[in-house]
């Protein structure tokens, strides 16, 4: 039976996972293009099972139609909908972000909220799109646990659980908070490129040795 990894071996496997996924990712950037903070949290809440090329295809068009909150807000629910449909579940997504716009109108004077806690109030943003948010438009440091940073936090042994917000603060306890941000999109990245959810491309990963599921599937 293999022994149980300390906190503190974790931590120093961590930090070289963080290494090798840097060098094999040095410009990581968000994959949503944006002009301003509510630009960004709309393409986030459009990003729920949809990929970012989709959403960016979208959002051009969404924003010349409904270019502020207050458009956004008094919008015809149904016009909105047609805008927004091929990134689908798009009339729960149209219903978000107009309850979304009207909130921050009402309790936020039409401005993006700097704090957690305020965020995950609005209607359809929920932790993960929050922490985008912080980060992206706040600097603040946060762990976006999406699909791919859920799957392969897993497959490195960094968390045993499935909740989001478990794995959450399973890796704060061991990603260092000055890389939070860093250590999520570098994990999305990853996701997207050589550790895909159909096929992880094991033998071609600088994670190999570090990586419990990478050494058991090139095992023979």
């Amino acid at each position: 039976m293999k022994k149980r990894e300390t906190l503190s071996a974790r931590r120093l496997r961590l930090e070289k996972i963080i290494l090798n996924l840097s060098r094999l990712y040095p410009d990581i950037s968000c994959g949503l293009i944006y002009n301003n903070p509510l630009e960004l949290l709309v393409a986030v809440m459009l990003s729920a099972q949809c990929t970012d090329a989709r959403v960016n295809k979208v959002t051009p068009a969404l924003f010349k139609s409904f270019p502020d909150v207050k458009a956004l807000a008094r919008a015809d629910r149904d016009q909105l909908e047609k805008v927004i449909q091929s990134t689908g579940f798009f009339r729960n997504k149209a219903r978000n972000i107009q309850l979304c716009c009207q909130k921050l109108q009402s309790r936020h004077a039409g401005r993006i909220p700097r704090t957690l806690s305020e965020l995950v109030e609005l209607p359809g943003i929920g932790r993960k799109t929050a922490n985008v948010i912080l980060g992206e438009i706040y600097g603040v440091q946060g762990i976006v646990v999406d699909t791919h940073v859920k799957r392969i936090s897993r497959l490195l042994a960094l968390t045993e659980n499935e909740d989001p917000v478990k794995i959450e603060r399973d890796l704060m306890k061991v990603v260092p908070e000055m890389s939070w941000n860093l250590f999520s999109h570098l994990l999305i990245y990853h996701g997207r490129n050589l550790c895909p959810a159909r096929r992880p491309w094991c033998e071609c990963c600088p994670l190999l040795k570090l990586c419990p599921y990478g050494e058991l599937a090139t095992d023979v």
